[in-house]
């Protein structure tokens, strides 16, 4: 790769400042960069204003600095000398292109309160603040990456537009009115917060039925993960409902409405009674949404460490009214939430996609829409884990942690594990 060309204007101060730039235009030359400096380049017999417009004219020269003082500001502004001479010739740079990337001061000086000396046609732009000795090294590299445009922070390319945007395929739970009615009584502590919490989560139990699958074209699974989608909106309705419950009415009743709303959606992971021909895929979608608001639902009360309100959710049982028809055990607990999705693992195989789990790359991936970060899903997806290996008496009563595939990203122990004190160990015994 060829070497960047950089020219540098400056001003001859004094000696001390002289010095600073030109160990500045070494450090930067053994960076790789090809420094054009008046000291180095600039010989007798040489005519001094040809080699200052060099830094416009020249098309190789692509980046130019301008090391700014007190002298040099005041220079810039008076037009004074040969730094008058090449602020004419940068402004006009400057002021060409709005959003030009040719030229950027350099700041050597501060006056006594602060402030960088910059001349005034620069003064509303960004600017590289070297004169710092704590903070010259991170921007020296800023220096660098901006001359070799090479910067920190890349803008991720646009994503694909979600399914449950498209008007054809829109499916309307019908929730948001009752949702707003219901976010602003917990949050201002109304009194009908109770009836409102009542009404939403009734609206939404009762709506999903819209849906469920049904006279689906194509793969299936195809239709499962877009479904999926479509729910995304009302999906993170719920979320915020229980970050609202979680900071501000925690209470055992609200818990306890919480608990039967799960209680309400588990039989869509199963056959209605009416339904007498069907495939094993075709609940897949409700499968995957239950159980992806459990998840949120648990890692929220313990990331607000509502420990004991999170275990009333894993110690209550949940009552299924088609078990106790079929003479079954009609009261399971939390781990009924969390069943396999064959139409997932069908995927897997149709698109060769070799994953671990389709299910966790879906809840990682979704979890960027959600306003929290997937960190908190596989904390709670390992403390369901636990509780279940804890507590089973079968193998029906298990608990997969998908989304613990991707625990390799984590830096350390999951929060909930950090902390040697007597409240962090009691709050681990209560969770546990």
């Amino acid at each position: 790769m060829e070497s960047p060309k950089l020219f540098v204007s400056y001003s001859w101060s004094n000696p001390i400042h002289e010095q600073w730039v030109l160990d500045l235009a070494t450090e930067i030359r053994e960076s790789g960069v090809d420094v054009i400096l008046d000291k180095w380049d600039l010989k007798e017999g040489h005519d001094a204003i040809a080699f200052m417009e060099k830094m416009v004219t020249d098309p190789e020269i692509k980046k130019v600095i301008i090391i700014s003082d007190e002298v040099y500001a005041n220079k810039a502004d008076g037009r004074a000398g040969g730094v008058g001479t090449e602020t004419q010739i940068i402004s006009k740079g400057v002021y060409d292109k709005q959003e030009q990337d040719k030229f950027v001061a350099v700041v050597a000086q501060k006056d006594d309160s602060g402030k960088p000396f910059l001349p005034t046609y620069y003064k509303s732009r960004i600017y590289i603040d070297l004169s710092e000795p704590d903070n010259y090294a991170t921007n020296f590299e800023t220096l660098l990456r901006w001359i070799y445009d090479k910067p920190l922070y890349l803008k991720p390319e646009i994503g694909k537009r979600p399914s449950f945007l498209e008007e054809k395929d829109g499916i309307s739970l019908g929730s948001s009115v009752s949702f707003k009615r219901a976010i602003a009584a917990i949050k201002e502590s109304k009194p009908y917060a109770s009836g409102a919490l009542d009404e939403y989560w009734s609206i939404f139990a009762e709506n999903l039925e819209r849906f469920r699958l049904a006279d689906t074209k194509g793969e299936l699974d195809d239709a499962v993960v877009d479904s999926i989608e479509q729910f995304t909106p009302y999906r993170n309705e719920a979320i915020q409902l229980f970050h609202a419950i979680s900071h501000y009415a925690p209470t055992d009743d609200n818990i306890s409405k919480l608990h039967k709303f799960f209680e309400s959606l588990i039989p869509y992971m199963n056959r209605p009674k009416e339904v007498q021909q069907w495939r094993e895929w075709d609940f897949d979608n409700f499968k995957y949404i239950v159980h992806e608001l459990f998840l949120y639902a648990i890692a929220i009360l313990i990331k607000s460490e509502r420990f004991n309100q999170g275990n009333i959710l894993l110690t209550q049982q949940y009552y299924l009214s088609d078990n106790a028809d079929y003479a079954k055990n009609a009261m399971v607990n939390f781990t009924v939430i969390r069943k396999h999705m064959r139409s997932l693992e069908h995927r897997n195989n149709r698109l060769k996609l070799r994953r671990l789990s389709v299910r966790a790359d879906m809840l990682e991936q979704r979890s960027k829409s959600s306003g929290l970060e997937f960190r908190y899903l596989m904390q709670a997806d390992f403390v369901l884990f636990m509780r279940a290996e804890i507590e089973s008496q079968d193998d029906y009563s298990r608990w997969w942690p998908e989304t613990l595939v991707y625990v390799g990203r984590l830096h350390g122990p999951f929060e909930i594990l950090h902390g040697p004190s007597r409240e962090h160990t009691s709050i681990r015994l209560s969770v546990f």
